[in-house]
């Protein structure tokens, strides 16, 4: 492990006058915790889990999180992203409903009436598999190719409606990448519900996303071959675009391999707004990630695999910037620290007002996070804070 990232983590910039306040929630992806955090970096409330995160939690309207575990053995072993279970904790960490299968995969959304959007893998019929392009030859999963099921449950765990990809993507123009395994078809990553009803979806290998009538079905909108790649977490925004996290995971037009949030307008297949590093290989995350659009016009980002989630302006600039001190070990990533997803929440939230918020409850923690203030780039127009130190928590226990 690097120097850097022994010596670097928490709050390492923030300037109050631009950032969104607020408090970020982010689960790590091999620990059984998630963690609140303010614009500060200090730690105020902790939901320890049964299971590692299958990968990730947000808050309810309600006030509970809501998060998705991992329970072991999966139905699918083999396959990354594996859930299993669906948990809803007060804030005293207690389960006050739950719904578990060996198939769910990894991602849920609640719905406005109260019920959950879940996906779960199944097989694809034989001959649909067969007609399938792309991908490596020969690398289905004990001559198997799975697609999902995609389902809403009630709160009684009942299936009240399902929508299965295979039956709606076209084998000829839904091509896997041609350096993923025709395992998978497609890795669906994300769900939203959109105002109207219907369904934001995100297609992984397939460089795919999509919107799902739910009333016929059809897939009414679909965008991404040729312009991104191996995406996570598109959402609707309230100007009708939609944002997404492009991972940059074996770019069709390029060797060079790096990641860039969009913008896009669906109406116009147009790209209206774009973050990328400069170099451009200085931000790069080839799984998991996303992107989220603050009420103040800025964008919170998690770059997954550097454990790393800041805040952007609309002309780019980093107004915010935290580095995850919790690392753990992989059998294939090693030592990292890697975040799924975040989410930031307003004081107003109904699980933050009026909750207990001392970090003093987390002094182990925050103490190994000094604070050190440091002038801004931009002089006396912002402020900025710079952790430094050397120490850092494995696993978070």
């Amino acid at each position: 492990m690097s120097a850097a990232l022994r010596m670097v983590h928490g709050v390492t910039h923030h300037e109050p006058a631009r950032a969104r306040p607020g408090y970020t929630l982010f689960a790590p992806m091999y620990g059984r915790n998630v963690w609140l955090i303010d614009m500060w970096g200090a730690i105020v409330q902790r939901w320890q889990t049964e299971n590692l995160p299958g990968n990730y939690g947000e808050l309810l309207p309600n006030g509970n999180l809501l998060f998705a575990g991992r329970t072991l053995p999966a139905a699918i072993p083999e396959f990354a992203g594996n859930g299993g279970q669906i948990v809803e904790l007060d804030w005293d960490g207690n389960a006050v409903w739950e719904y578990r299968d060996p198939h769910l995969s990894h991602c849920f959304a609640p719905l406005r009436n109260g019920n959950l959007l879940v996906n779960k893998w199944r097989k694809v019929p034989g001959e649909t598999a067969a007609r399938v392009r792309g991908g490596q030859p020969g690398t289905e999963l004990r001559g198997e190719m799975y697609g999902e099921a995609v389902q809403e449950i009630d709160r009684d765990g009942r299936v009240v409606w399902e929508w299965l990809t295979f039956e709606h993507l076209d084998p000829e123009r839904d091509v896997i990448g041609p350096f993923h395994p025709r395992d998978r078809w497609t890795n669906l990553n994300s769900l939203e519900e959109l105002p109207d009803g219907r369904i934001l979806v995100s297609f992984r290998v397939i460089d795919t996303i999509a919107i799902v009538d739910r009333e016929t079905g059809n897939i009414d909108w679909r965008w991404g071959p040729g312009v991104i790649a191996g995406q996570h977490h598109p959402t609707w925004l309230a100007n009708g675009n939609v944002l997404v996290f492009d991972n940059g995971a074996h770019r069709r037009y390029t060797t060079i391999d790096f990641s860039r949030v969009l913008e896009v307008d669906p109406r116009t297949g147009e790209i209206a707004w774009e973050y990328k590093e400069n170099p451009v290989h200085d931000f790069n995350s080839f799984i998991c990630s996303g992107a989220e659009r603050l009420d103040n016009g800025n964008t919170l980002i998690c770059e997954s695999t550097r454990g790393r989630l800041f805040e952007v302006t609309r002309e780019g600039d980093i107004v915010w910037e935290f580095a995850s001190p919790f690392y753990y070990e992989h059998p294939v990533f090693g030592t990292n620290n890697m975040i799924f997803r975040c989410f930031r929440y307003d004081a107003s939230h109904p699980g933050i007002a009026g909750a207990d918020l001392d970090p003093g409850r987390y002094e182990d923690f925050n103490a190994l996070m000094p604070r050190r203030f440091v002038r801004s780039p931009r002089g006396n127009e912002a402020l900025a804070t710079s952790y430094a130190t050397g120490a850092l928590i494995r696993g978070g226990h």
